[in-house]
């Protein structure tokens, strides 16, 4: 009996250390063509340019250049501004125009989620809410700080609306988002109380009130131009958890928000009940029952990824950044707690201290930077030229979208870049129309809007981040 008892251990353990063993995880075949398990890893890019570049590590814009980028950027583009440079004051016809701006009803039809299309009457609620009947001769400007992480809405509403296609990732009524510890000027206010009319650095639209926190103009300035800051370089990291303290506990900050650094020497034995010697502490914003603003300390642990003021801009760090959004799913102006092709590009750099405007547009018709725009006349033969010289970092603008040039490996240009359709013709030349709808690694060249239009056909501008 004992012996039948052994064997059978011997055939249950053998059993199991087979199941263990025996199946190996293997990657499943791809839609994605040309890319490659290797080329999902950051450290293959940047092995590849150092093999290539004999390892040079250069700063391609200093400290002192950053600020010299970001007025370069706000000079040549109005879609980038200091909310703290409004002034005190808007006339009735200066922000009437502001709200119009943001708020007028779209020429094409919008439905619902259930198909229904929105009638007059219900666009007529939309901008009744919007409060024009309020605007002033004279309009005090208030200014403030995000708290948490929010959307930008092209109406004071949440509700969600499409257009006829019904892609219902696809909110028209989201515009974009901010996050905490970023400056905002406030102008207006809606008929349900709800909701600001606010300006960011580089957006103009409705924002939910509980997520800002209003305050003196002077302490809303020493925040935002705090030398000595933490600055967030994973896609998300989260203030520690701290029971009973909602304001402060498990606060997601994205990649690009930077906060002010406290000295440790008033917590040298504990804050909330936990010693910091191993955490970051942090100013944070928050906001009071009556709307206005207040800091209080919040730990960030030491081995979540961030860095102490801007990174370094180098091309190992562009790489390295873009990489931690790889596979996030895209969000359509910030949308499902992610980011858009603009977004991820945005986020990237500000981790250099670099701004940019929101929206593709903007930015590859803007002036900034290093340009060479194509027109319709352009040649093919032209685009490739100039593909051949890029370097990492590099934006590349098609009508709509914007991608990261990656680098070239055996001749082939690789881009990174948060997209949502995947169509390209494969080998026995049939057109495949696919989804990637995330952040994604994929060659450049064989890449097509349509079954007419290929990416290279549409490029219209390609912008190198440097000084001009």
């Amino acid at each position: 009996m004992k012996v039948k008892i052994f064997v059978s251990f011997v055939l249950f353990i053998q059993m199991n250390v087979y199941s263990l063993t025996a199946s190996p995880y293997v990657e499943g075949k791809s839609d994605v063509i040309n890319v490659n398990e290797a080329q999902l890893d950051s450290a293959y890019w940047v092995d590849l340019y150092e093999k290539n570049k004999a390892s040079d590590n250069i700063v391609l814009i200093d400290k002192k250049g950053v600020n010299l980028f970001n007025q370069q950027v706000m000079q040549s583009n109005s879609h980038v501004v200091d909310p703290l440079a409004i002034p005190k004051v808007l006339t009735k016809a200066q922000l009437t125009h502001h709200i119009n701006t943001i708020s007028s009803v779209p020429s094409s039809d919008r439905f619902y989620y259930d198909g229904h299309k929105l009638t007059d009457k219900e666009f007529n609620d939309y901008r009744d809410n919007v409060n024009i009947p309020a605007v002033l001769e004279q309009n005090n400007v208030r200014w403030g700080l995000v708290v948490k992480r929010t959307s930008l809405r092209t109406f004071p509403t949440t509700d969600r609306v499409f257009n006829n296609g019904m892609d219902t990732d696809l909110d028209r009524f989201q515009e974009t988002a901010v996050f905490p510890g970023e400056a905002i000027a406030v102008l207006h206010e809606s008929k349900d109380k709800k909701w600001y009319l606010v300006q960011s650095y580089n957006y103009l639209a409705w924002v939910l009130k509980e997520d800002i926190a209003l305050g003196d103009k002077k302490i809303v300035h020493d925040f935002v131009h705090n030398t000595n800051f933490l600055m967030i370089t994973g896609d998300k990291v989260f203030t520690t958890f701290v029971p009973n303290k909602a304001q402060v506990s498990e606060i997601q900050l994205d990649m690009g928000v930077k906060l002010p650094l406290i000295s440790k020497q008033d917590y040298t034995a504990h804050l909330y009940g936990q010693n910091p010697f191993a955490s970051y502490i942090v100013q944070l914003p928050v906001r009071t029952s009556e709307g206005r603003l207040d800091f209080l300390p919040a730990m960030i642990a030491k081995s979540k990824d961030t860095h102490i003021g801007y990174l370094p801009f180098t091309k190992q760090n562009i790489i390295k950044q873009g990489f931690k959004f790889l596979g996030e799913r895209y969000g359509w102006g910030h949308d499902y707690n992610g980011r858009d092709c603009t977004g991820f590009v945005g986020e990237i750099y500000k981790t250099f201290g670099l701004l940019m405007p929101r929206n593709s547009g903007q930015q590859g018709k803007a002036s900034y930077g290093k340009n060479i725009d194509f027109t319709t006349e352009s040649s093919k033969q032209e685009k490739l030229a100039a593909i051949s010289q890029l370097e990492i970092g590099d934006l590349i603008y098609i009508p709509g979208h914007v991608v990261m040039y990656l680098g070239d490996d055996n001749g082939e240009p690789y881009i990174i870049h948060d997209v949502k359709g995947l169509s390209y013709y494969t080998k026995d030349k049939q057109y495949y129309k696919g989804t990637l709808n995330g952040v994604s690694v994929t060659p450049l060249l064989p890449l097509h809007l349509s079954e007419t239009k290929s990416y290279i056909d549409t490029i219209y501008n390609i912008k190198k981040i440097r000084l001009n």
